[in-house]
């Protein structure tokens, strides 16, 4: 728990545009398991101008399992499962995760990957198959799915 403490004070407004907290109860208490953060679309991409929720959720074996990253259900990427689960290499616990990784490694990386999909991986068909056979339906979908996710002022 004291490595996602202080993974907290390294992340906490240190990208800018990028929101990271632990998740606050109603009684005020902390939860540092659980971090609610949103992650801006690229400037001069179709993911430009959304901001999009994501949810990390810790285990007690941080840092030597990676934390679980979801996005809301039913999120449009190729390379997110129907229940939001991000599908990214560094996550990858068998192959990718390394204990070094930080969180703000983990919300550029995811970053980039909307940007960015990986076609070699794909975690769900709707995403998959527009981005491969349909470039600007998906581009539509993308640009769509950004204004449904305006920034929080």
């Amino acid at each position: 728990m004291e490595l996602i403490a202080d993974e907290f004070a390294r992340v906490e407004s240190v990208i800018e545009g990028f929101v990271a907290k632990p998740e606050t109860g109603a009684d005020g208490s902390v939860n540092l398991m659980v971090w609610h953060c949103s992650i801006p679309g690229k400037p001069a991409t179709d993911w430009e101008g959304g901001h999009y929720p994501l949810t990390m959720h810790f285990s007690e074996d941080y840092p030597s399992k990676p934390p679980k990253c979801k996005f809301p259900q039913g999120f449009f990427h190729p390379n997110v499962y129907p229940s939001g689960t991000v599908c990214l290499s560094i996550l990858n616990e068998d192959s990718g995760w390394r204990p070094a990784i930080t969180v703000k490694q983990i919300l550029v990386g995811i970053q980039d990957l909307l940007d960015q999909p990986n076609p070699n991986d794909p975690a769900q068909t709707d995403g998959y198959q527009l981005y491969m056979q349909d470039t600007a339906e998906y581009k539509r979908r993308v640009k769509q799915q950004a204004k449904q996710y305006p920034a929080l002022l």
